[in-house]
Formats: structure tokens, C-alpha cells, sequence
């Protein structure tokens, strides 16, 4: 019929139709892109399941237990390309642990996953693998691991190394930008789509951040792979860890008062992410006996910047701890 026109599609429609086929898209590119992370960047350590959740681990040596939690967006390596780990293997054995969601170990739905969580399934972990009165070191978030499971479990450590942690509530403006894939349902689609696109964009200038006023290692800049924090499920993790992480400090100062046991205190002068003073000196001032150590010039990687100081810190925090400790019930020996 003359003058007639054929219905047009809503403006609104194909908006919605083209969104939807850009986050599918984008969804299949972060899946195929992860899965060739793996591949490319196979698990180095061991698997051993704790209460379902399978961790992974990597271990060397023999010796007196130490046990190596990483922090933020890096995984159990962290302390491989930092020369920590091995300088340690000529002595202990050594196990650096990828946390819940990191690297390849699990973090089932359900809880938070929130530092007492995490220590509660590692002191498990302790038990299945026969590691018997550890030190304990931690970096940045594995910091609060560390504490907490000297606090809730210290018959489990034997002294506590801490690098770059967060120790008391302070504003903390990144947690806002970060905390939105920890969300259901929404962080879920967000994590599988816009989430790695924008994380991969800002990489860079964060682990130059993470490092400053120091550049980025070269082995740890060739061996990092950068896939790994921007995968949708390591990207739940981090955002949970940062949305627990002030919570996690509520009330710390009371309970790390009764801490028996040697610690030892370590804050690169010019970190940028946690500030030394608000944190490590405060942390030492309310721990009297605690050990503190300023690594000059350093940022937030101090184990980078001193990796030789930081292992004679644990070694002595080994021998002070095992004098006269007494032998743990239910823990094997490590064969």
C-alpha cells in the first residue's frame, strides 16, 4: 500500500542486542585467554585437598617448616622469583602456598573467604602435609593470614615474619574501585567481561606502583604471568580479599597484644600502597617484643629490595622459635 513502512526495531532493542553480544563476546575472549594462561603457565607444585578445597603448593628442602603466603594479585612464585624461596630451601623446607582463588588453588562459592577463613583451612592444610610448628611469613594481604593464624591457631606457628602488611583500620579509597566483582550475580558478569579488559589495561602501571620508587624486577617482569590476575576467578578472589581486608584489622590491636611468640616486622620506607608508619610502627609499638625492621627506599615488594635481610630475619625467627617448643598433638612428622 502507498505510503507504507515496515516497522523499525526500538532504538532501545538494538542497544540492548548489541550489549549483549559485546559482554558474550567479550566473556568466550576471557575464557579462551585464561585457559591459555594455564597452558602456557602449567601448576609448578603440588595439589593437596582440604576440606574439598584443593590447594596448591610448592615445596622444597628439609628443616625446620616454613610457610610463605603471598599477598594481593601475585601467587605462591612471588617468593620463587624474589630469591627468598630458595635461599631459605639450603636449610628449611619451605612451602609457599597459593591462597584460596590464587594462582591454581580453589575458592568455592559460599563463604567470604575472609583472612580467619583462610587460616582455618591452612592450619588444616598443616595437618594433611605434617608441618609442625612453622614460621609463618607473609606479604601484604597474606600478612593478615599470618596473623590470624598465630592468633586462632599458635599451636600451629612458631613465629611470624611480616612483610608490607595492613595492620590497623585506615580509609582506604582503592577498595571501592575493586569491590564490585565481589558482589553475586552482578561482580559475576562484570569478572567474566569488563572486569580482565580493564585490569589488563591497568597492570602495568600497578605492578609499577607495587614496586616504586623501585622498577619492576626483570625476572620477575619476564616470569609474571599477567593473565593470572585478571582471570574471572582470581579476580573474585581479589575483590573479596579487598573488601574483608579492613574488617579483618577491626579489634586486631587487643588480640595481637597476647601474641607469645617471636615476630619480626618488615616496611620498605617509600610503599606506596601501605603506608609504613600507619601500619608497621604501629603494629611494632603495639608488640613491644616485636622486631622491626625499615628496609630504606624500598616499596611495597620489600622482599625484592632485601631479599637477603628478609631470609636471615626468618632464619632467626626459625631457631628462636623451636627452642623448648613443645612437640604439637596430631601433627605428623614430615617424612
Amino acid at each position: 500500500m502507498y505510503g507504507y513502512r515496515p516497522p523499525r526495531a526500538s532504538r532501545t532493542g538494538t542497544i540492548l542486542v548489541a550489549s549483549a553480544a559485546a559482554l558474550a563476546a567479550a566473556a568466550l575472549f576471557n575464557t579462551w585467554r585464561s585457559r591459555k594462561a594455564e597452558r602456557e603457565h602449567p601448576p609448578s607444585g603440588r595439589f593437596v585437598t582440604v576440606d574439598g578445597v584443593r590447594l596448591h603448593y610448592i615445596e622444597r628442602g628439609e628443616g625446620t617448616p616454613v610457610v610463605l603466603l603471598h599477598g594481593n594479585i601475585v601467587t605462591a612464585e612471588d617468593y620463587v622469583w624474589s630469591g627468598v624461596f630458595h635461599r631459605l630451601a639450603a636449610n628449611h623446607r619451605v612451602i609457599a602456598i597459593d591462597r584460596p582463588g590464587f594462582g591454581y588453588s580453589d575458592r568455592p562459592y559460599g563463604p567470604m573467604w575472609t583472612a580467619r577463613e583462610q587460616a582455618d583451612l591452612l592450619r588444616e592444610a598443616f595437618a594433611q602435609l605434617g608441618i609442625d610448628r612453622a614460621v609463618v611469613v607473609g606479604h601484604s594481604w597474606g600478612t593478615l593470614v599470618a596473623l590470624e593464624l598465630a592468633l586462632s591457631h599458635p599451636d600451629a606457628v612458631s613465629g611470624l615474619v611480616l612483610l608490607a602488611g595492613y595492620y590497623q583500620t585506615t580509609f582506604r579509597a582503592d577498595v571501592p574501585l575493586v569491590a564490585a566483582p565481589a558482589v553475586p550475580v552482578f561482580g559475576d558478569v562484570l569478572r567474566y567481561t569488563v572486569s580482565p579488559l580493564v585490569g589488563s589495561a591497568l597492570m602495568t602501571p600497578t605492578l609499577k606502583a607495587m614496586f616504586a620508587p623501585l622498577p619492576v624486577p626483570e625476572l620477575f617482569d619476564r616470569e609474571f604471568p599477567r593473565v593470572f590476575p585478571v582471570r574471572p576467578g582470581q579476580i573474585r578472589a581479589e575483590a573479596q580479599d579487598a573488601v574483608t581486608m579492613v574488617p579483618a584489622v577491626y579489634g586486631m590491636e587487643e588480640r595481637v597484644r597476647d601474641l607469645r611468640m617471636p615476630v619480626t616486622i618488615f616496611a620498605g620506607t617509600e610503599d606506596r600502597v601501605v603506608d609504613h608508619e600507619t601500619h608497621a610502627v604501629w603494629l611494632h609499638e603495639t608488640i613491644p617484643t616485636s622486631d622491626l625492621r625499615l628496609v630504606p627506599g624500598a616499596g611495597h615488594m620489600v622482599h625484592y629490595a632485601a631479599p637477603d635481610e628478609v631470609a636471615d630475619a626468618i632464619e632467626q625467627t626459625a631457631r628462636a622459635g623451636r627452642v623448648g617448643a613443645p612437640r604439637v598433638p596430631g601433627l605428623a612428622a614430615h617424612p
